[in-house]
Protein backbone atom coordinates (compact mmCIF):
# COMPACT_ATOMS: atom_id res chain seq x y z
CA UNK A 1 0.00 0.00 0.00
CA UNK A 2 1.30 3.07 -0.80
CA UNK A 3 2.10 6.64 1.71
CA UNK A 4 -0.71 7.99 -0.59
CA UNK A 5 -3.30 5.23 0.24
CA UNK A 6 -2.24 4.60 3.79
CA UNK A 7 -2.74 8.57 4.65
CA UNK A 8 -6.37 8.21 3.19
CA UNK A 9 -7.14 4.84 5.14
CA UNK A 10 -5.73 6.61 8.02
CA UNK A 11 -7.82 9.91 7.86
CA UNK A 12 -11.01 10.33 10.29
CA UNK A 13 -14.29 10.19 8.95
CA UNK A 14 -16.13 13.24 8.93
CA UNK A 15 -18.53 14.14 11.87
CA UNK A 16 -22.30 14.17 11.34
CA UNK A 17 -23.60 17.22 10.87
CA UNK A 18 -25.35 18.40 14.63
CA UNK A 19 -29.37 18.85 13.80
CA UNK A 20 -30.87 22.12 13.96
CA UNK A 21 -32.27 23.50 16.92
CA UNK A 22 -36.51 23.18 16.07
CA UNK A 23 -37.55 26.60 15.29
CA UNK A 24 -39.34 27.93 18.24
CA UNK A 25 -42.99 28.59 18.10
CA UNK A 26 -44.26 31.84 18.56
CA UNK A 27 -45.36 32.86 22.38
CA UNK A 28 -48.22 34.95 21.30
CA UNK A 29 -51.30 32.92 21.79
CA UNK A 30 -49.87 31.70 25.03
CA UNK A 31 -49.26 35.32 26.32
CA UNK A 32 -52.63 36.93 25.00
CA UNK A 33 -54.21 33.98 26.58
CA UNK A 34 -52.69 34.93 30.11
CA UNK A 35 -53.49 38.48 29.56
CA UNK A 36 -56.79 37.50 28.96
CA UNK A 37 -56.90 35.39 32.51
CA UNK A 38 -55.32 38.03 34.16
CA UNK A 39 -57.90 39.77 32.82
CA UNK A 40 -60.61 38.24 33.75
CA UNK A 41 -59.75 37.52 37.22
CA UNK A 42 -59.15 40.81 38.28
CA UNK A 43 -62.64 41.73 36.61
CA UNK A 44 -63.76 39.16 39.22
CA UNK A 45 -61.90 40.06 41.60
CA UNK A 46 -62.20 44.06 41.57
CA UNK A 47 -65.86 44.22 42.37
CA UNK A 48 -65.43 41.46 45.84
CA UNK A 49 -62.82 43.40 47.16
CA UNK A 50 -64.85 46.69 47.11
CA UNK A 51 -67.95 44.82 48.02
CA UNK A 52 -66.04 43.83 51.27
CA UNK A 53 -63.98 47.36 51.93
CA UNK A 54 -67.00 49.80 51.76
CA UNK A 55 -68.15 48.85 54.67
CA UNK A 56 -64.36 49.09 56.46
CA UNK A 57 -63.60 52.30 54.15
CA UNK A 58 -67.05 54.15 55.32
CA UNK A 59 -66.31 53.38 59.18
CA UNK A 60 -63.21 54.98 58.44
CA UNK A 61 -64.77 58.56 56.91
CA UNK A 62 -67.59 58.25 59.36
CA UNK A 63 -65.25 58.99 62.31
CA UNK A 64 -64.38 62.38 61.01
CA UNK A 65 -67.86 63.60 60.37
CA UNK A 66 -70.04 65.05 63.07
CA UNK A 67 -73.31 63.46 63.63
CA UNK A 68 -75.40 65.35 60.92
CA UNK A 69 -73.45 64.47 58.61
CA UNK A 70 -73.39 61.04 59.39
CA UNK A 71 -76.96 60.75 58.68
CA UNK A 72 -77.62 62.56 56.03
CA UNK A 73 -80.08 61.37 53.34
CA UNK A 74 -77.06 61.07 50.89
CA UNK A 75 -73.74 59.12 52.65
CA UNK A 76 -70.81 61.08 52.39
CA UNK A 77 -67.68 58.59 51.55
CA UNK A 78 -64.79 61.37 52.09
CA UNK A 79 -65.70 64.15 54.97
CA UNK A 80 -67.22 67.35 53.66
CA UNK A 81 -65.89 69.30 57.44
CA UNK A 82 -63.24 66.60 58.43
CA UNK A 83 -63.36 66.31 62.76
CA UNK A 84 -61.49 64.87 65.58
CA UNK A 85 -64.28 65.59 67.50
CA UNK A 86 -65.10 62.15 67.86
CA UNK A 87 -61.41 60.86 68.73
CA UNK A 88 -60.76 63.32 70.96
CA UNK A 89 -64.42 62.52 73.27
CA UNK A 90 -63.56 58.79 73.09
CA UNK A 91 -59.85 59.57 74.24
CA UNK A 92 -61.02 62.40 76.56
CA UNK A 93 -58.45 64.56 75.28
CA UNK A 94 -58.33 68.00 74.51
CA UNK A 95 -60.79 70.58 75.22
CA UNK A 96 -64.61 68.92 75.14
CA UNK A 97 -67.47 70.89 75.88
CA UNK A 98 -69.72 69.83 79.04
CA UNK A 99 -71.81 68.04 76.77
CA UNK A 100 -69.45 65.99 75.52
CA UNK A 101 -67.71 65.23 79.15
CA UNK A 102 -70.92 64.26 80.43
CA UNK A 103 -71.55 61.44 77.26
CA UNK A 104 -68.35 59.68 78.80
CA UNK A 105 -65.36 58.50 77.04
CA UNK A 106 -62.98 55.11 75.91
CA UNK A 107 -60.45 54.15 78.05
CA UNK A 108 -56.88 53.47 77.20
CA UNK A 109 -56.83 50.26 79.90
CA UNK A 110 -59.30 48.24 77.68
CA UNK A 111 -56.75 48.01 74.69
CA UNK A 112 -53.62 47.99 76.90
CA UNK A 113 -56.00 44.78 78.48
CA UNK A 114 -56.99 43.96 75.17
CA UNK A 115 -53.13 43.78 73.79
CA UNK A 116 -51.24 41.98 76.88
CA UNK A 117 -54.19 39.61 76.72
CA UNK A 118 -53.94 38.59 72.91
CA UNK A 119 -50.04 38.44 72.74
CA UNK A 120 -49.86 36.50 75.53
CA UNK A 121 -52.61 34.19 74.39
CA UNK A 122 -50.60 34.14 70.94
CA UNK A 123 -47.18 33.27 72.31
CA UNK A 124 -48.10 30.65 75.02
CA UNK A 125 -50.64 28.82 72.36
CA UNK A 126 -47.96 29.32 69.25
CA UNK A 127 -45.68 27.38 71.37
CA UNK A 128 -47.56 24.73 72.85
CA UNK A 129 -49.51 24.25 69.93
CA UNK A 130 -45.88 23.62 67.77
CA UNK A 131 -44.68 21.34 70.67
CA UNK A 132 -47.86 19.41 70.56
CA UNK A 133 -48.03 18.97 66.92
CA UNK A 134 -44.40 18.20 66.49
CA UNK A 135 -45.14 15.35 68.82
CA UNK A 136 -47.72 14.13 66.83
CA UNK A 137 -46.04 14.55 63.81
CA UNK A 138 -42.48 13.15 64.14
CA UNK A 139 -42.80 11.12 67.70
CA UNK A 140 -43.74 8.24 67.62
CA UNK A 141 -45.71 5.89 70.82
CA UNK A 142 -49.24 4.01 71.10
CA UNK A 143 -52.40 5.82 70.61
CA UNK A 144 -50.61 8.43 68.48
CA UNK A 145 -53.28 8.51 65.74
CA UNK A 146 -56.16 7.76 67.99
CA UNK A 147 -55.57 10.84 70.58
CA UNK A 148 -54.90 13.14 67.10
CA UNK A 149 -58.53 12.35 66.05
CA UNK A 150 -59.43 12.78 69.64
CA UNK A 151 -58.50 16.50 69.18
CA UNK A 152 -59.60 16.93 65.89
CA UNK A 153 -63.20 15.71 66.88
CA UNK A 154 -62.90 18.49 69.46
CA UNK A 155 -63.38 20.97 66.86
CA UNK A 156 -66.34 20.04 65.91
CA UNK A 157 -68.01 20.60 69.38
CA UNK A 158 -69.38 24.40 69.90
CA UNK A 159 -67.96 26.87 72.20
CA UNK A 160 -71.31 26.87 74.20
CA UNK A 161 -71.11 23.93 74.73
CA UNK A 162 -67.78 24.27 76.73
CA UNK A 163 -68.80 27.62 78.10
CA UNK A 164 -70.56 26.37 81.66
CA UNK A 165 -68.03 23.53 82.45
CA UNK A 166 -65.42 25.84 81.57
CA UNK A 167 -66.68 28.97 83.58
CA UNK A 168 -67.16 26.32 86.63
CA UNK A 169 -63.80 25.12 86.55
CA UNK A 170 -62.36 28.50 86.32
CA UNK A 171 -63.99 29.53 89.37
CA UNK A 172 -62.82 26.18 91.06
CA UNK A 173 -58.52 26.70 90.91
CA UNK A 174 -57.06 25.83 93.97
CA UNK A 175 -55.10 28.47 95.59
CA UNK A 176 -56.50 31.07 93.72
CA UNK A 177 -58.87 33.67 94.34
CA UNK A 178 -59.72 32.61 98.16
CA UNK A 179 -60.27 28.94 96.74
CA UNK A 180 -58.97 26.37 99.58
CA UNK A 181 -57.09 23.31 98.04
CA UNK A 182 -60.09 21.75 97.35
CA UNK A 183 -61.15 24.60 95.08
CA UNK A 184 -63.66 26.24 97.67
CA UNK A 185 -65.01 29.23 99.25
CA UNK A 186 -63.20 31.84 96.60
CA UNK A 187 -64.13 32.97 93.08
CA UNK A 188 -60.74 30.82 91.60
CA UNK A 189 -59.38 32.95 88.06
CA UNK A 190 -63.02 34.80 87.64
CA UNK A 191 -62.56 38.27 87.13
CA UNK A 192 -58.67 37.90 86.57
CA UNK A 193 -56.16 38.00 83.53
CA UNK A 194 -55.67 34.29 84.10
CA UNK A 195 -59.29 33.56 83.27
CA UNK A 196 -58.72 35.41 80.15
CA UNK A 197 -55.25 33.40 78.93
CA UNK A 198 -55.65 30.47 80.87
CA UNK A 199 -57.96 28.77 78.51
CA UNK A 200 -56.78 29.74 75.84
CA UNK A 201 -52.98 28.58 75.43
CA UNK A 202 -54.11 25.57 73.30
CA UNK A 203 -55.83 25.01 69.90
CA UNK A 204 -56.68 22.02 68.28
CA UNK A 205 -56.82 23.96 65.01
CA UNK A 206 -53.98 25.30 65.70
CA UNK A 207 -52.39 21.48 66.32
CA UNK A 208 -53.76 20.24 63.17
CA UNK A 209 -52.17 23.50 61.08
CA UNK A 210 -48.76 22.92 62.34
CA UNK A 211 -48.82 18.99 62.11
CA UNK A 212 -49.61 19.02 58.80
CA UNK A 213 -46.46 21.81 58.18
CA UNK A 214 -44.09 19.31 60.27
CA UNK A 215 -44.99 16.24 58.09
CA UNK A 216 -43.88 18.02 54.84
CA UNK A 217 -39.85 18.24 57.14
CA UNK A 218 -37.72 15.51 55.83
CA UNK A 219 -36.97 12.92 58.32
CA UNK A 220 -33.30 12.71 57.83
CA UNK A 221 -33.04 16.26 59.54
CA UNK A 222 -33.98 14.84 62.47
CA UNK A 223 -31.40 11.88 62.69
CA UNK A 224 -29.00 13.81 61.40
CA UNK A 225 -29.71 16.11 64.66
CA UNK A 226 -29.82 12.73 66.67
CA UNK A 227 -26.58 11.35 65.77
CA UNK A 228 -24.76 14.64 66.31
CA UNK A 229 -26.17 13.97 70.33
CA UNK A 230 -29.00 16.67 69.84
CA UNK A 231 -31.84 16.02 72.92
CA UNK A 232 -35.44 15.86 71.18
CA UNK A 233 -35.99 18.90 72.74
CA UNK A 234 -32.96 21.01 70.89
CA UNK A 235 -34.00 19.05 68.11
CA UNK A 236 -37.51 20.94 67.92
CA UNK A 237 -36.42 24.27 68.74
CA UNK A 238 -33.38 24.43 66.63
CA UNK A 239 -34.14 22.43 63.83
CA UNK A 240 -38.04 21.89 63.34
CA UNK A 241 -39.15 25.86 64.42
CA UNK A 242 -36.89 27.63 62.21
CA UNK A 243 -38.11 25.43 59.36
CA UNK A 244 -41.64 26.15 60.42
CA UNK A 245 -41.93 30.13 60.27
CA UNK A 246 -44.74 30.93 57.58
CA UNK A 247 -46.77 27.68 59.73
CA UNK A 248 -46.14 29.37 62.97
CA UNK A 249 -46.96 33.02 61.64
CA UNK A 250 -50.32 31.54 60.25
CA UNK A 251 -51.42 29.94 63.50
CA UNK A 252 -50.03 33.22 65.15
CA UNK A 253 -52.51 35.52 62.91
CA UNK A 254 -55.38 33.20 63.39
CA UNK A 255 -54.99 33.73 67.64
CA UNK A 256 -54.23 37.35 67.80
CA UNK A 257 -57.35 37.96 65.64
CA UNK A 258 -59.75 35.25 67.93
CA UNK A 259 -58.13 36.80 71.09
CA UNK A 260 -58.30 40.14 70.09
CA UNK A 261 -61.78 40.03 68.80
CA UNK A 262 -63.32 38.17 71.60
CA UNK A 263 -66.04 39.30 73.41
CA UNK A 264 -68.65 36.51 75.10
CA UNK A 265 -65.73 35.38 77.10
CA UNK A 266 -64.48 38.10 78.52
CA UNK A 267 -68.06 39.49 78.83
CA UNK A 268 -68.99 36.57 81.72
CA UNK A 269 -66.01 36.08 83.63
CA UNK A 270 -64.54 39.86 83.90
CA UNK A 271 -66.40 42.50 86.28
CA UNK A 272 -64.14 45.18 86.97
CA UNK A 273 -64.08 48.13 84.85
CA UNK A 274 -60.69 48.17 85.05
CA UNK A 275 -59.83 44.91 83.84
CA UNK A 276 -62.34 44.43 80.88
CA UNK A 277 -61.29 44.49 77.20
CA UNK A 278 -61.43 46.43 74.14
CA UNK A 279 -64.75 44.71 72.52
CA UNK A 280 -66.22 44.79 76.02
CA UNK A 281 -65.42 48.30 76.56
CA UNK A 282 -66.81 49.49 73.52
CA UNK A 283 -70.24 47.40 74.01
CA UNK A 284 -70.34 48.78 77.42
CA UNK A 285 -69.89 51.92 76.04
CA UNK A 286 -72.79 51.99 73.48
CA UNK A 287 -75.07 51.16 76.44
CA UNK A 288 -74.18 53.99 78.72
CA UNK A 289 -73.53 56.31 76.15
CA UNK A 290 -76.63 55.51 74.48
CA UNK A 291 -74.88 55.01 71.33
CA UNK A 292 -73.21 57.75 70.42
CA UNK A 293 -71.74 57.03 67.05
CA UNK A 294 -69.22 59.72 66.23
CA UNK A 295 -67.63 58.18 69.48
CA UNK A 296 -68.58 54.74 69.28
CA UNK A 297 -66.88 54.67 65.19
CA UNK A 298 -63.89 56.88 66.28
CA UNK A 299 -63.22 53.69 68.84
CA UNK A 300 -64.00 51.04 66.41
CA UNK A 301 -61.31 52.33 63.93
CA UNK A 302 -58.67 52.67 67.00
CA UNK A 303 -59.85 49.11 67.84
CA UNK A 304 -59.62 47.28 64.12
CA UNK A 305 -55.68 48.80 64.12
CA UNK A 306 -53.91 46.30 65.81
CA UNK A 307 -55.22 43.62 63.41
CA UNK A 308 -54.95 45.59 59.99
CA UNK A 309 -51.11 45.89 60.91
CA UNK A 310 -50.37 42.26 62.15
CA UNK A 311 -51.95 41.06 59.26
CA UNK A 312 -49.77 43.82 57.03
CA UNK A 313 -46.71 43.04 58.38
CA UNK A 314 -47.16 39.02 58.41
CA UNK A 315 -49.45 38.88 55.51
CA UNK A 316 -46.32 37.33 52.97
CA UNK A 317 -45.77 34.31 55.55
CA UNK A 318 -49.39 34.12 56.55
CA UNK A 319 -50.19 33.21 52.88
CA UNK A 320 -46.95 31.01 52.67
CA UNK A 321 -48.30 29.03 55.74
CA UNK A 322 -51.91 28.88 54.48
CA UNK A 323 -50.61 27.42 50.87
CA UNK A 324 -48.17 25.11 52.07
CA UNK A 325 -50.01 23.71 54.72
CA UNK A 326 -51.17 20.33 54.15
CA UNK A 327 -48.29 18.78 51.32
CA UNK A 328 -47.97 15.77 53.50
CA UNK A 329 -50.35 14.03 55.42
Amino acid sequence: MSGVEAGVGLREAPAAPEPAAPARKPQNGNNQFGLRQKALTYLVLAPLAILFLAPFAWLISASFQPMGEIFSTTPHWIPNDPTLEGYKGFLNVGDLTNAQQAQGHGDWRWFVNSAFVALTITALQTFFNALCAYSFAKRRFPGRNVIFMLFLATMMVPGQVTLIPNYLIIQHIPFFGGNDWMGNGGHGWLDSYWGLIMPGIVSAFGIFLLRQYMLSIPDQLLEAARIDGASEFRIFRSVVLPLCGPALAANAIFTFQGAWEDFFWPLIIMSSPDKITAPVGLALFVVQNRTSWTLLFAGSVIAALPMIIVFLVFQRKFVQGIALTGLKG
